[in-house]
């Protein structure tokens, strides 16, 4: 219960019934158990958790029915069971919680609104033939951005366009050669760091200068635009692409709320969005095990494409982007090879996209400018407020640290032979 240990206890902006309290404490501790079991897919497919391991175009896991040690009946079984139990408790506890508990906070669908730009990569590929990763068309969640809020158009996605993505360092404690003011596609991008030069403060400190640098993060755009990352932008591109299972769900619990589309765009429909993604999901991982189970029993174990795994069948300079949609949003790895070996890699995270800071046209972030949106502070001491809009985007900057030693120099350097 340790998560409890900071509350801010008397703060006006708490509002559930010590009745609704008790209810969501009981459902949080069933919660732990139930995502430890959910756990078990990454290990059975992955090998282990967390971390799952994986091999270039695949998983590591072997399917075999009839060794002890690959994929076989009994395992795939526990996966059935898994998903059972996880539907279950999506449907009987997470759901209804989520749409109780949002009842008592129904103002919150008016606050922390921020960009309205929203970005999906997409992911979830179709297994039939012509599809996967090199067919888009074929993603369950689609690639796609919604700009301004417009659920009537859905703009295309191209990771691979060096038009489209290009990251800037305008208030970041890095330097670029060409100068600050430049933005650079990952895979011609730079990591030079330079915190003393762009204004990064002595500790102790309690004030950074937001004029200059103030943040590890690069400021990645969209054909010059910010964009919010995550299960609200899924949700969202879902929705306005006209997938059924996902206008059922959004429009019956704004109805249950009594709120409009307009709610959506919120901390508080960024909150929701996170428990109807994970009902979507549940419910579709069905689906794909029917599926598995119908390939292995025609006789389609292959785990793997082994076609790109040696690196002499690649050309002598290469360059290629990963993505998927990891739980925070679009994850991004950009790559350049010469000669077998890399050259140049960038990685371009959810919270790269959600936190970073504010880029050359002073256009804000998706925490910033949620954060700018309709807040007002009971306590400043106590900023539960500002807490709730930032907790929305459920957020991770371990990409935003850095160590160096107590002269401000790198500890360790890994280099490739």
């Amino acid at each position: 219960l340790g998560i409890f240990a900071k509350a801010y206890w008397g703060h006006p902006a708490y509002k559930l019934p010590p009745e609704a309290n008790l209810m969501a404490v009981s459902h949080y501790i069933e919660a732990l158990e139930w995502q430890r079991d959910v756990a078990k897919l990454h290990a059975i497919f992955g090998g282990k958790n967390p971390h799952p391991m994986l091999l270039v175009g695949g998983i590591p896991s072997p399917i075999d029915l009839d060794s002890d040690s690959a994929i076989n009946a009994k395992k795939l079984s526990t996966v059935q069971s898994i998903i059972d139990n996880m539907r279950t408790f999506v449907d009987q506890v997470y759901v209804p919680d989520t749409v109780a508990i949002a009842g008592f906070y129904k103002d919150w669908g008016a606050m922390g609104e921020g960009l309205g730009n929203f970005m999906v990569y997409g992911d979830f590929p179709s297994a039939a033939e012509g599809g996967g990763m090199g067919d888009p068309g074929s993603f369950w969640v689609p690639p796609g951005v919604i700009l301004d809020r417009n659920l009537d158009e859905v703009h295309d996605v191209d990771l691979r366009a060096e038009s489209e993505v290009e990251e800037y360092i305008a208030h970041s404690w890095y330097e670029y050669e060409g100068g600050k003011e430049q933005g650079l596609h990952p895979w011609a991008g730079e990591t030079k760091l330079d915190y003393e030069g762009r204004g990064g403060p002595k500790t102790p400190y309690k004030q950074l200068n937001v004029d200059d640098g103030y943040s590890w993060l690069k400021a990645p755009r969209w054909k010059g635009k910010a964009m919010e990352v995550g299960p609200l932008a899924r949700v969202l591109v879902l929705y306005a692409k006209g997938d059924g299972a996902t206008r059922e769900l959004v429009d019956s619990t704004l109805a249950a709320l009594g709120a409009d589309k307009r709610a959506l765009f919120s901390t508080l429909g960024r909150t929701a969005a996170r428990t109807l993604e994970t009902k979507l999901i549940a419910d579709k991982m069905q689906d794909w095990m029917d599926s598995l189970t119908a390939n292995i029993k025609a006789g389609n174990t292959r785990t793997f494409n082994e076609l790109s795994w040696e690196p002499s069948s690649w050309p002598s300079e290469a360059k290629g982007v990963g993505f998927m949609e990891a739980p925070r949003g679009g994850l991004a790895h950009y790559i350049v090879i010469k000669d077998e070996k890399i050259d140049n890699y960038q990685a371009v995270v959810p919270s790269t996209w959600n936190a970073g800071p504010r880029d050359p046209q002073n256009q804000a972030g998706a925490y910033e400018a949620a954060l700018q949106d309709n807040h007002e502070l009971h306590d400043p001491h106590q900023p539960v407020e500002i807490l709730r809009t930032v907790h929305s985007f459920d957020p991770c900057l371990a990409c935003a640290v850095h160590l160096t030693d107590e002269d401000g120099e790198e500890m360790l350097q890994v280099k490739v032979r």
